[in-house]
């Protein structure tokens, strides 16, 4: 094979047989069950990176059913995102991420830095209810629930926070294990269809796990609880934020575009 060759094709690993495939990626009826939650502050600054941030001690903590994904089939999410501020501007910043498939995992990873992990999450309709599970091996991490379609909830504030931007660390080693990549990546979901949107009641379980440790950011208080249906695309990104350059260039605002990436 040509060098030239190798460039030209080289988006993704492994070079002949690339895990997953090029962007743009169009998700069809993904669906999620969101429960914000009161934490403890001090251990929520502790997890938030600089120059991110924290208004308020809120977490959100999502599960994601995705059954018709460009190039990676039908798989479920789970994780925790926090509000915060970049600059004067309100967006989430994904903390952990928990799915059972492997192209999403290393996209999600290689491209933008989502902080993935393979887990075994579910969410489904249970008789009167929304269920969201999240087990670790054989061990059950989180348990969510919602009562299903008790109100309508408002479309344009539910439309306006899949708007928002979204923040990543994305960290890449060098081969002798120092990091070569560790940047900011803000990025926005696109072209967004929302089909419903419902509230209800809500309780969400955290148990400590070593591997899987979403227990460290305890519930205080659920604060509110949303259903919602939508098409989207995952847009390109951008790095807003470079910790590997000197002090004065880390002010200025990073222009450079990331490629495709996956959720």
């Amino acid at each position: 094979m040509k060098e030239a060759e190798v460039k030209a094709r080289a988006f993704a690993m492994p070079l002949t047989n690339p895990a997953y495939p090029p962007g743009p990626y169009r998700f069809i009826d993904r669906e999620f069950l969101v429960i914000t939650y009161r934490t403890d502050p001090d251990k929520l600054r502790a997890v938030v990176p600089e120059p991110l941030e924290v208004d308020e001690p809120l977490v959100k903590y999502e599960f994601i059913r995705m059954p018709d994904s460009t190039g990676f089939g039908d798989y479920t999410e789970t994780g925790q995102v926090i509000p915060v501020r970049f600059r004067g501007r309100k967006g989430g910043y994904s903390h952990c991420m928990f799915l059972n498939d492997e192209p999403p995992i290393a996209g999600g990873r290689e491209l933008w830095g989502f902080p993935k992990k393979l887990a075994d999450p579910t969410l489904h309709v249970e008789i009167d209810q929304m269920v969201g599970t999240l087990d670790y091996g054989p061990v059950r991490v989180v348990t969510a629930s919602m009562g299903y379609k008790h109100k309508a909830a408002d479309l344009d504030a539910v439309r306006a926070s899949l708007s928002a931007p979204a923040f990543l660390l994305k960290i890449i080693p060098h081969v002798d294990g120092s990091p070569r990549i560790c940047e900011l990546v803000e990025y926005y979901l696109e072209d967004i269809t929302l089909k419903g949107a419902w509230t209800g009641p809500a309780a969400l379980s955290l148990t400590p796990h070593a591997l899987a440790p979403v227990a460290e950011l305890p519930v205080l208080e659920v604060v509110s609880a949303v259903h919602l249906i939508c098409d989207i695309t995952l847009g390109l990104g951008k790095v807003v934020y470079d910790y590997l350059q000197p002090a004065a260039a880390k002010r200025e605002p990073a222009l450079k575009p990331a490629t495709a990436g996956v959720s």
